[in-house]
């Protein structure tokens, strides 16, 4: 598995991982509109994207930030392909938001998840967040 900057070569694969996974959950697969245009919805706004690809350069997780002040940044669309969950994707992925955080200056991370993400109610506690409000969590870096 690798962990790398989303490039616009695995758009199509990544869309599909991530359909693939909310089918799984029982939820109508609809896609987030921002994940149509990676550069311009993160990228370009000194945000990042990042993707896990397999040994077969597929798409098997991602993850975003936004960046909302000068010392806060939200994580968003982190997904594992449902088939692949709790082999430590997430946590991969998660890490690298950090790393990128801390380069940042960022000291706060926020998250939100629906009410359907179980797996998400019990992620986020694993890897340091507390919860602030329902299905919304907080990590301070500092």
């Amino acid at each position: 598995m690798e962990i790398k900057v989303f490039e616009q070569k695995y758009r199509d694969d990544m869309i599909f991982m991530i359909l693939e996974g909310k089918n799984a959950l029982g939820r109508i697969p609809r896609l987030n509109e921002d994940l149509l245009d990676i550069a311009a919805n993160y990228i370009s706004t000194g945000n990042m994207f990042w993707i896990a690809t397999d040994d077969n350069d597929r798409v098997i997780g991602s993850i975003g930030t936004k960046i909302v002040s000068k010392n806060e940044m939200w994580l968003k669309r982190l997904y594992v392909k449902s088939t692949m969950k709790r082999q430590g994707i997430g946590k991969k992925l998660y890490k690298k938001t950090e790393e990128f955080a801390i380069q940042q200056d960022i000291d706060t991370i926020y998250t939100r998840f629906s009410s359907d993400y179980v797996e998400a109610q019990k992620f986020y506690p694993s890897i340091g967040f507390t919860e602030t409000a329902p299905y919304e969590m907080v990590k301070h870096l500092k």
